[in-house]
């Protein structure tokens, strides 16, 4: 056997371990979904026969129902406006030119390194004054202005052809029309890729929805989780099939978008 054979099955070899270190936890998750908590405990790793009784005591817990619908509207409606608004910042920093238009951009990448405890407080009192507490509108807008996604739209933007603004701008369309009906279809694949990143994002927030949110009937699937796991005397079967129930929306956006998610990273435009 030549070394080249002997390096190249060591390299597979390698890759399978890393495979199935990346894939263990969540067929562990799902294995653990259809047991019992004491063989849980115990360290079971074969399926058993308690998924639906699972399912069942977490059905009577919380309202399965409300809770996911919590979620997807904070999730699906704080994605969308911030990819709005993030594009539009995006495409306006690098199309439209002004004095001062870097070192405000500057001040945007700046506010990236501001820790978001820092601000909890502030924007805790801000929403309160506006008496904002304790709604799901609470937890989506300070989402809303992302630096980080302002920066990826505007690298993006950096490779839409000028060409196709100023062919627009000849034929007569405005500046919201070149955006809309030009930038929009040519960047979609950015969109998807920004959409997956902000999506999960916000699926996944904890902490600010755990400070503004107080009513049962509000809360998000992260928090119902949270609450299983800090009883004391934890389901651990329970908590595993909310954990895959709450993982199931997460995956299906990412396969369902993988391969513009691919495109939108390398910056693809078509």
């Amino acid at each position: 056997m030549s070394f080249e054979k002997i390096r190249m099955a060591f390299i597979y070899l390698f890759l399978w371990v890393m495979a199935f270190l990346s894939i263990f936890p969540f067929l562990w998750m799902v294995i653990s979904a259809t047991n019992v908590s004491n063989d849980i405990t115990k360290g079971k790793l074969s399926f058993g026969n308690a998924l639906v009784a699972n399912y069942q005591k977490f059905a009577v817990l919380f309202d399965v129902g409300q809770v996911f619908w919590n979620s997807g509207k904070i999730a699906i409606l704080g994605s969308v406006l911030t990819l709005l608004v993030s594009s539009l910042a995006g495409y306006g920093f690098e199309v439209f030119k002004s004095p001062i238009r870097e070192r405000f951009y500057q001040g945007i990448l700046v506010s990236m390194m501001i820790p978001f405890a820092t601000l909890m407080i502030p924007l805790f009192t801000l929403l309160a004054s506006f008496d904002m507490l304790d709604t799901h509108m609470a937890v989506i807008l300070p989402t809303v202005a992302s630096a980080y996604m302002v920066f990826y739209f505007r690298q993006n933007t950096k490779a839409f052809p000028a060409e196709l603004r100023d062919a627009a701008r000849v034929d007569g369309l405005k500046e919201w029309q070149i955006f809309l009906f030009v930038y929009v279809p040519v960047m979609r694949s950015t969109y998807a890729a920004a959409f997956i990143i902000v999506f999960m994002a916000t699926w996944n927030s904890f902490l600010w929805p755990l400070i503004v949110l107080q009513s049962v009937e509000l809360k998000t699937i992260t928090l119902v989780l949270s609450s299983l796991g800090s009883s004391y005397t934890p389901d651990f079967g329970v908590i595993m099939v909310a954990t895959v129930m709450a993982t199931i929306p997460t995956l299906a956006v990412f396969f369902a978008m993988q391969r513009q998610f691919v495109e939108g990273m390398l910056g693809s435009v078509k």
